[in-house]
């Protein structure tokens, strides 16, 4: 099984090459630009919830990165839905992606659910 780690660096990597396969017009530039910014955060944000300091600080930085995934999706259902007015059909498949999003969404919120659980047990005991 492919570590979290992996998965996200695979996942930015993944967005990398949808941007790069987008039409050069302005407007899918510009979502683009957005789109690549907050899909390739996820990852640094899971590194980052890593090497956290306290439950805590892992919990913002996960959360963190569960906010860039959402966004990720909002741009890509935005230039998907632009792919199909324009050809009349999804010229670039954003299926995958949108699978992976939302499968690391899950994955992650179950991260965060566990951290907060742990903690409020450790301050209970």
């Amino acid at each position: 099984m492919e570590d979290l780690t992996s998965r996200t660096r695979r996942f930015a990597l993944d967005v990398v090459r949808y941007y790069s396969q987008l039409p050069k017009n302005t407007e899918f530039q510009v979502l683009g630009k957005q789109f690549i910014r907050s899909g390739t955060s996820v990852g640094a944000h899971y590194r980052e919830a890593c090497r956290a300091r306290s439950v805590s600080e892992f919990t913002a930085k996960i959360e963190g990165g569960l906010q860039e995934l959402e966004e990720t999706r909002y741009w890509l259902e935005l230039m998907d839905a632009l792919l199909e007015e324009r050809d009349g059909t999804r010229s670039i498949p954003t299926a995958k992606l949108l699978q992976e999003a939302t499968e690391l969404s899950a994955i992650l919120t179950a991260c965060a659910k566990n951290a907060k659980a742990r903690k409020r047990l450790k301050d209970e005991g």
